[in-house]
């Protein structure tokens, strides 16, 4: 373990692990309060937008599972200066995109970046703080929202500014320097640890013995989603459970494993549990932008607030999961989460202020929680256990979930406007069908946007207002099925005597 003479942690390396984090959710922010700009500078559609914000997740999930399974044989470090140099040069090609497919390719590449990051992060921080596995990786992942709010805060205190560059969405990509130039410096004199697994004599067979037939199955179905999308092609849900199935067959007759079940379950739910934090994180400036009030840029702001407020409690999480436990919190957290977003459906004015309080209450301790419980759960899958559940998480997200919160807005947006009270403006303002992932979608022209009069765009706007908060309906659901699955495991646990973490060093 990478610990200091006194035998203390290296609490050096870890917070370049945690700047490491703010660098890459810094991007996310970012993103997330620009891509409204760069619809308009571009003409976007809501499922271009989305396949925008999708490229900024899958990628990030391939880059981890690759990694995965050979970091303990390159080391942590090599793959912390392959992080550093992705970063650097998506960021370049970022401020030279000019359209759609720019902007698609460059995110991409971040997204690569920031699941690098993610895949050595994860097991370091896992392995130098081993007794108290969840309590650390929860302060570690308080730097994703530490970065969002980094990055949002930035683009509202600074809304048009330009300063050397010829268009505010440049000047707000190259603040991403900051957080990336930071890590690297961090990063670049420090000591890795060898992997908990790796020391404790498990080998690489029992490692994979932990996902399993079903959970290469999974991963495999979701992987083949993604690299057709990268490639430009479509891909059919039968030809990913072909491919799923071949790799599953295959993990299971090396391994004469169908995978732990408890992990299998965390694989189910860590695909919703992405939609709810990390989707609705990417649409919300975009979601709430015409439903506030009359405040400039309030919509970045509760962007702002909702994180700045995940941050705090994820710095304070150790006595939380101390008093309920890993699977008693997330019981709590799922249950709240449905709470605030039903709430964030209905809510206008200032007291989507209150909504995105308790939906911030709910989501804090989902994703950082369940990577505790995974790392406590099962220490003899190492790095790709670990790893595994946020590649699934991601690619769930960028495949299917962030894609089709786009895909829904459009929907809905085109069967409001066609509702006969808005028909007239439905025809000035309908643009041509564009291809997608879930298949053609209806759009609206920008260009035909800004050419209406003060009293259409008004009511343009009181009809978007309302399609898009009526998403966070449809995200809603994606708790619930969280919940029983918790509930589930809460039951599982409870008849097991409670909650008690694996250790791995008795074990072997």
């Amino acid at each position: 373990m990478s610990q200091s003479s006194s035998g203390k942690a290296d609490m050096k390396l870890f917070w370049a692990c945690f700047i490491a984090l703010v660098a890459t959710s810094f991007v996310f922010g970012v993103r997330a309060n620009t891509i409204g700009m760069l619809q308009d500078s571009f003409n976007l559609s809501e499922s271009q937008k989305g396949a925008i914000n999708g490229a900024g997740m899958w990628p990030f999930a391939l880059s981890i599972i690759f990694f995965s399974f050979i970091i303990d044989r390159i080391g942590y470090k090599t793959v912390a200066l392959f992080a550093i140099v992705c970063h650097v040069v998506s960021l370049v090609l970022t401020l030279r995109a000019s359209g759609f497919q720019d902007f698609y390719w460059s995110t991409l590449l971040v997204a690569v970046a920031n699941g690098t990051v993610e895949s050595f992060i994860n097991p370091v921080v896992a392995t130098i703080f081993s007794k108290n596995k969840s309590k650390w990786l929860n302060i570690l992942h308080a730097g994703w929202p530490a970065g969002l709010a980094l990055g949002a805060l930035f683009c509202a205190v600074l809304p048009d500014t330009k300063l050397f560059f010829n268009a505010v969405w440049q000047f707000r990509f190259a603040l991403c320097f900051i957080p990336v130039v930071l890590y690297a410096l961090l990063i670049l004199p420090r000591t890795f640890p060898v992997n908990e697994r790796v020391a404790a004599g498990v080998s690489y067979r029992d490692m994979l013995k932990e996902v399993g037939a079903v959970g290469f199955f999974i991963i495999g179905s979701l992987v083949y989603f993604a690299v057709m999308q990268m490639m430009g092609h479509e891909a059919s849900l039968r030809d990913s459970l072909i491919v799923g199935s071949v790799l599953g067959v295959a993990a299971g007759a090396y391994t004469h494993s169908m995978g732990n079940w408890l992990f299998i379950v965390v694989l189910i739910t860590i695909g919703p549990l992405a939609t709810t934090e990390l989707g609705t994180d990417g649409w919300m400036p975009e979601l709430l932008k015409l439903s506030g009030p009359n405040f400039p840029n309030f919509a970045t702001w509760i962007f702002v607030y909702v994180s700045v407020i995940m941050t705090v409690l994820r710095f304070y999480a150790g006595p939380i999961i101390h008093k309920f436990s890993p699977i008693g919190l997330l019981v709590i957290s799922a249950a709240i989460a449905i709470t605030g977003l039903i709430l964030l459906s209905n809510a206008t004015g200032w007291a989507i202020l209150a909504a995105a309080s308790v939906y911030a209450l709910g989501k804090t301790f989902l994703w950082s929680t369940t990577l505790g419980l995974t790392s406590e759960q099962f220490p003899k899958g190492g790095a790709l256990t670990l790893n595994g559940v946020s590649a699934v998480g991601v690619l769930f997200l960028g495949v299917l979930g962030s894609p089709y919160i786009g895909y829904k807005q459009d929907l809905d947006i085109d069967k409001r406007l066609s509702a006969t009270e808005h028909s007239a403006l439905h025809a000035q303002v309908k643009g041509e069908a564009k291809p997608g992932i879930f298949g053609s979608a209806p759009t609206l022209d920008q260009e035909k946007i800004k050419a209406l009069p003060a009293a259409q765009t008004q009511e343009l706007e009181t009809v978007q207002a309302a399609s898009k908060r009526s998403v966070f309906i449809t995200i809603a659901l994606l708790p619930g099925f969280m919940l029983a699955c918790y509930l589930g495991l809460f039951a599982y646990f409870r008849s097991k005597g409670g909650y008690k973490p694996v250790d791995l060093a008795a074990s072997h």
